[in-house]
This record gives structure tokens, C-alpha cells and sequence, in this order.
């Protein structure tokens, strides 16, 4: 095997990690000694052993003289966990395989140093497209202190999110509706408006096995959510966070007593700020969010700059009439005024199609 097979086997382990170690990344190692694996591991749950001591803790030999392959750049600073690269000097390995640089200014190109002022190669950027997409919302959250955002929806073919009467289950098959469950479980948050919430009186859970649910946000500016709404009701299944700007605290207190969470926040063109919400949810350690808003409120994220991804699920139907757009709002004036997007990924899911693109953030001038 090369190098870049047992990076990739790295990745796989790393990816059982997904969903339990936000907002720290998804990290695997592997660790080979004269053409044997003798020691793999994968960071499995926030605030435990980060992957390179678990792979060094299984180790069926000596790792002196041994290759050890890592997804990440090793730490090289005191957190919940001693830093890995103490115990990589430590174990006698001489060579070490890096797949991505970590972008946190505690480390930072610092892991990589260390190592090699001890003596110990270093070889960097092995699959590193690959190692760079298992972590794209750390390496957003970690620099901006924000969740790394992405704005999902599902539509037919002729855009429409919902019929002229305003239905909207189901437009995409089972395929689809799971994979987005398994974003509710990679994803720290999961946020609608209080248009979602009367409308369609949402759970919001990840209902899949052996998984957890995000916390759930609701864009309530006026504070108009039902107390008796499933969001509300169902705070034993999984929080639940409203955002408005409702300071008065009687009109807090029912949902307070149902165990829900306010967070007062100040208004922008009559809605609450999603960029000091941004803010305030970072500093909560939200590292990523899944947006499952209606057209209103995923204007309003486009507008303030907070989306840094876009699913659009297709499914293969036609509504026509005036049913809801995906995005509605004002809108542009002209079309070099768009949205810009980049990097578009699509996939077959089930009898649907999923286009993911990420969000240019420098606008054409017009």
C-alpha cells in the first residue's frame, strides 16, 4: 500500500467520528511499521483522546521506527487532552503523514514544527482535498468563531417548494429525507423560522439510529410560536433555542418553563440580526448549522452573508402555478447582482438530485 491508501483509510475511521466531536474535527490515524498496520484509532467523542493517542494506545508493537498517517496536523498545545505531538516523540515514530494543516492559530503549521525540530519527517498535504472536505466546518468555526452554515432545501424541477395550497410532504423520496437526517446528526443546529414552525408545527429531530439530535433554533422575531407547538413541547428530546427580540420577560416565561431557551437579539430591517445571532451561537460552540428555513428567512441569510453552502435537493416532479420558491425576499435588481456559488457537487439520491455549491463572498460589482 502507498502513502494515499492508508491516508484514506485514515479518513474512514475519522469518519466515524461525525456528529460526536463538534465542535472539535473529525481526525483518524493510522500507524505502520515495516508494511503492517500495528495501530489505528479516530477521535470519537468531544473532549476525549484525540486520534493519534488511541491509535498509539492499541498499538499491537512498538511504534518506535513506524510511519504514523494523520487526517490533521497533530496539536501541539494543552486542551481537554495533553498535546499529540508529545506522545508521537515519545513513541519512537520517525515519519509522520499529514493530510490537512489545522487552520487554529494554537497550531497552525506549530504540530508540524515540533516534529521535525525532534528529528521526525514530516510529509504534508497527502489527499489533502479529501482530508480538507471531512472538516470544512471546523476550519470555518475555528477562524470566524461563527457555524459554518448550510442552507438546504427541496424542490421540483420547476422550483417550487410547496404547492399553490401551501403542501409541501413529500417532494423528495426516502433517500433524500434520510441523508438529510444524516446532516441533522453531522451538523451541530438545526434552524427554521417561526413561519416553519406554524406552518408545519415541526419535530426537527435526527430520527436515524445510534444518533444525536441537533439543537433547535427558531427565528421567532416577534415571538409568535405556539407554546403548545411540537418545538416547544419536546425539549426532553432535544433543545430548543428561540431567537427574537421580544424583551419583555412575561412573554418568555411559558417557554422558559417548557425548558426552552431565549436569546433576545437586536432587529435589522424588522427581523432579528442573524449576524449577532451568528455571534452568540459561536460563542455558544456551535460549530455548524443546518438552515431548513422557508423562502423568507433564507433571503434573509443569503442577504446577511452567513451561508456558506447551499443543498438543493430535486426531485424529479413538476407543480407549476404559484407555489413557494426556495428563495424569495425582494431579490436582485439584475442578474450580475446574483448569488454567486462555486464548486457545484452533484449526486444521485434515490430518484433525486442533489446539487451542493458553495457561496462566493466577493459579489461582481454592478
Amino acid at each position: 500500500m502507498k502513502d494515499i491508501d492508508y491516508m484514506r483509510l485514515a479518513i474512514q475511521l475519522a469518519k466515524q467520528g461525525c456528529g460526536w466531536v463538534n465542535p472539535n474535527p473529525m481526525v483518524g490515524a493510522v500507524i505502520v511499521k515495516e508494511g503492517s498496520i500495528i495501530g489505528q484509532g479516530y477521535h470519537k467523542k468531544y473532549g476525549e483522546l484525540h486520534a493519534e493517542r488511541i491509535a498509539l494506545a492499541g498499538c499491537q508493537a512498538s511504534a518506535k521506527g513506524a510511519t504514523l498517517y494523520v487526517t490533521l496536523e497533530p496539536c501541539c498545545h494543552h486542551g481537554r487532552t495533553p498535546p499529540c505531538t508529545d506522545a508521537i516523540i515519545e513513541s519512537g515514530i520517525t515519519r509522520v503523514v499529514v493530510g490537512s494543516g489545522d487552520p487554529n492559530p494554537l497550531v497552525a503549521g506549530k504540530g508540524i514544527e515540533i516534529l521535525r525540530s525532534h528529528g521526525i519527517e514530516v510529509i504534508e498535504n497527502t489527499a489533502k482535498d479529501e482530508c480538507d472536505k471531512l472538516n470544512e466546518s471546523f476550519f470555518h468555526y475555528i477562524q470566524s468563531r461563527t457555524p459554518y452554515v448550510v442552507m438546504k432545501y427541496a424542490m421540483t424541477m420547476d422550483g417550487k417548494i410547496a404547492t399553490y395550497t401551501g403542501k409541501s410532504q413529500w417532494i423528495t423520496g426516502p433517500e433524500a429525507r434520510r441523508r438529510v437526517h444524516e446532516d441533522r446528526h453531522r451538523y451541530s443546529a438545526i434552524m427554521v423560522g417561526v413561519g416553519t414552525v406554524l406552518a408545519d408545527d415541526p419535530m426537527l429531530t435526527c430520527r436515524l439510529e445510534n444518533s444525536r439530535n441537533p439543537l433547535r433554533i427558531i427565528c421567532d422575531t416577534n415571538l409568535r410560536t405556539p407554546v403548545n407547538a411540537n418545538i416547544v413541547t419536546t425539549n426532553d428530546a432535544a433543545p430548543t433555542l428561540i431567537a427574537t427580540a421580544v424583551t419583555e420577560a412575561k412573554r418568555h416565561k411559558p417557554y422558559l418553563d417548557a425548558g426552552c431557551e431565549i436569546m433576545v437579539l437586536p432587529q435589522k430591517d424588522n427581523h432579528i440580526d442573524l449576524n449577532s445571532l451568528m455571534i452568540k451561537l459561536g460563542e455558544k460552540q456551535i460549530d455548524s448549522l443546518l438552515l431548513e428555513g422557508g423562502g423568507t428567512l433564507n433571503w434573509s441569510a443569503l442577504k446577511n452573508g452567513i451561508v456558506n453552502k447551499i443543498q438543493a435537493y430535486m426531485a424529479p416532479k413538476v407543480f407549476g402555478g404559484s407555489g413557494k420558491s426556495p428563495v424569495e425576499g425582494l431579490g436582485v435588481t439584475r442578474p450580475n447582482e446574483a448569488f454567486r456559488l462555486k464548486k457545484p457537487v452533484i449526486t444521485q439520491v434515490g430518484e433525486d438530485i442533489l446539487l451542493e455549491s458553495e457561496v462566493i463572498w466577493c459579489l461582481q460589482e454592478s
